[in-house]
């Protein structure tokens, strides 16, 4: 082997051993740390927790902080509290699916942690603490546990007593969605509300004018739905009912009000605050019209709780610069690994609640990601672990998507001059396969003289990146992707490609077959004659480095926390700009300005290369 050969696989072996540093770098579900199936009882009567105040939500909130007051007599550095909830947490309420659970038994893993030394650095010294949580209401009550030993070994040293919000089963944390149709607007809610309890309804009009009343459908999960530990195991936390009102035939571009509702055997009704939106526009009107795009977001705790391995830093970042700026955008796209629950339920209820004043507010339309689907023999395209068993049930169970089959999470949806088709990659997208069938027809069949802006939504990078773990084959995207969409985005002249995964943002030039179509950078004019590629995968997530490679065709990179929006001001033009999270700041964008007869246009490999006139 000579010098040069050394060389080149020198650089290849750095290229993998940094790939490998980014994928592992990214972080573990904090509670995968906690070794439950380990914990040791050793309670101690001169140990104590005091959890305060002991009823939540009086005044009909949804959150709300509480303090905790710990003593141990024999303090470190290593020693936490846990919140469980149910606040019984006993081996008593283990079930035969938690039999392989190791002695003691403790089958649940808290719903959050805090080292005790969080806000008291002289614990170790003192054993006296006093903690601050933030609880939302997640339809059971809560309790305190003190645990020493650090998360390797912990033991059980002491347990609070319990406390609970005042309407525990109350509609909580809607999520709107577009209909299966443009004047339709779906309300997911959650509750403690069987259909057995009550009746679940939505009451909701224009505003300043009469309401209706629609009825909800209502599911729910058990163990047996889930495809593995943790979540059928110490991950399991029952998710209450998931309701889904559908209201039809809206006037477009109106603002309607709406509150969630439970009507219960005795007749009385158990109502939510009041919400509004804004209907979509006709599908081709000119107005205008405004999308948030991003991935990766995940949850995260504004009580810093769980924040010990470098986890989801931007996520409450991205979600305020979003909650801030609601009045400035129309519908929002979340394309995969949702919440990073990873197999514990409780951070289903904990991510809704994040979001609620954006998803209350504005279509909030979800793709699915590895984090939510992903399983060995479940179905899933790739067979790892990245769900935790959760294998998309959640998911498809939590938000509504307007798919055929929501087990397969592909679909469309119009939003005035846009039409978005949103792949699903967790589930085989080659040529011949259903999946490709529906991606080639909602592309064929969009008007776009009425819909010029047409966007492809996917979670893994179906086009082009050269993040680090993409690199090291040399794909520079998810292996078969391109080579299996690209004469398809070329065909019906997509005009941008936008993915997660990649936790950080790329943007590409106008592209096809790796060749740049366009030396412009800022201003299109015309037909682009390729698509434009971008990933979007730092909503807040932890961060993902590049590649030390040139490619020519990126145009810009960014290592950072941020998300896109798209603004069509009319058929003609479109501006699109990538957000910083930290301060809503523009770092990139680009325009776009054409007529009609650009897109009619032939390109490379788009028309046919013949007429009947030739």
């Amino acid at each position: 082997m000579g010098k040069g050969d050394m060389h080149v696989l020198g650089l290849r072996l750095l290229v993998i051993l940094w790939s490998l540093y980014s994928v592992t770098s990214h972080g573990d579900q904090p509670f995968s740390k906690i070794s439950i199936h380990e914990t040791v009882f050793a309670l101690d009567d001169a140990a104590s927790v005091k959890a305060s105040p002991l009823v939540l939500g009086l005044k009909g909130q949804t959150s709300e902080w509480l303090t905790v007051t710990l003593n141990n007599p024999n303090p470190s550095v290593d020693n936490w509290i846990g919140v469980f909830s149910p606040a019984n947490f006993s081996a008593s309420t283990c079930t035969p699916e938690s039999s392989m659970v190791a002695p003691p038994l403790l089958c649940t893993a808290p719903i959050k942690f805090q080292y005790a030394n969080y806000s008291n650095p002289n614990y170790k010294d003192t054993g006296k603490a006093t903690l601050k949580f933030r609880l939302i209401n997640q339809r059971s009550d809560f309790s305190f546990a003190l645990f020493t030993g650090g998360l390797s070994k912990p033991k059980l040293v002491a347990v609070s007593n319990s406390v609970a919000f005042a309407s525990p089963n109350a509609p909580n944390y809607p999520r709107l969605a577009q209909g299966k149709i443009w004047n339709e607007m779906t309300v997911t809610w959650t509750s403690g509300y069987g259909i057995n309890e009550a009746e679940p309804f939505v009451e909701w009009g224009r505003r300043g004018e009469e309401k209706q009343h629609s009825p909800a459908g209502t599911l729910t999960i058990d163990r047996n739905s889930l495809c593995g530990a943790p979540a059928r195991t110490v991950g399991w936390r029952d998710p209450g009912f998931i309701h889904t009102g559908f209201l039809k035939e809206l006037w477009p571009n109106s603002v309607y009000t709406y509150k969630l509702a439970h009507k219960l055997l005795n007749g009385s009704v158990i109502w939510s605050h009041v919400y509004q939106f804004k209907s979509s526009p006709y599908p081709g009107q000119n107005s205008l019209q405004r999308v948030i795009i991003f991935g990766d977001m995940g949850k995260d705790e504004v009580d810093e709780s769980n924040d010990y391995n470098n986890y989801q830093h931007g996520s409450l970042n991205t979600t305020k610069q979003l909650i801030g700026d609601l009045k400035n955008y129309d519908i929002a796209f979340h394309i995969g690994d949702i919440c990073y629950a990873n197999g514990y339920l409780s951070q289903w209820d904990q991510f809704t609640a994040q979001v609620e004043p954006i998803a209350s507010a504005v279509p909030y339309m979800i793709a699915s990601g590895n984090h939510e689907r992903d399983w060995p023999n479940s179905g899933s395209f790739y067979e790892n672990n990245d769900s935790g068993g959760e294998c998309g049930v959640l998911a498809e169970t939590m938000f509504y998507v307007p798919s055929e089959n929501r087990a397969k999470f592909w679909y469309s949806t119009d939003y005035g001059m846009f039409r978005f088709c949103i792949a699903d990659t967790e589930h085989d997208w080659r040529e011949g396969t259903e999946q490709y069938k529906f991606i080639e027809e909602c592309l064929a069949s969009v008007d776009r003289q009425k819909q010029p802006w047409l966007i492809f939504l996917a979670h893994r990078v179906l086009g082009y990146s050269s993040t680090s773990f993409y690199a090291v084959d040399g794909a520079f995207g998810e292996p078969m992707g391109r080579e299996s969409l690209q004469k398809l985005w070329q065909k019906y002249k997509v005009d941008i490609a936008i993915y997660g995964h990649a936790h950080n943002y790329e943007r590409t030039c106008p592209i096809y077959e790796n060749i740049c179509t366009s030396n412009e950078k800022h201003a299109y004019k015309g037909s682009l004659n390729g698509t434009i590629h971008v990933v979007a995968g730092g909503g807040g997530a932890s961060l993902t480095n590049f590649a030390n490679i040139n490619t020519t065709w990126s145009l810009v990179k960014d290592v950072d926390y941020g998300f896109l929006k798209l603004t069509a001001f009319d058929h003609s033009n479109l501006l699109f700009e990538y957000k910083k999270s930290s301060n809503g700041e523009v770092f990139d964008y680009f325009k776009i300005s054409r007529d009609y007869k650009d897109i009619l246009a032939c390109t490379v490999d788009n028309c046919p290369s013949t007429t009947p006139a030739s």
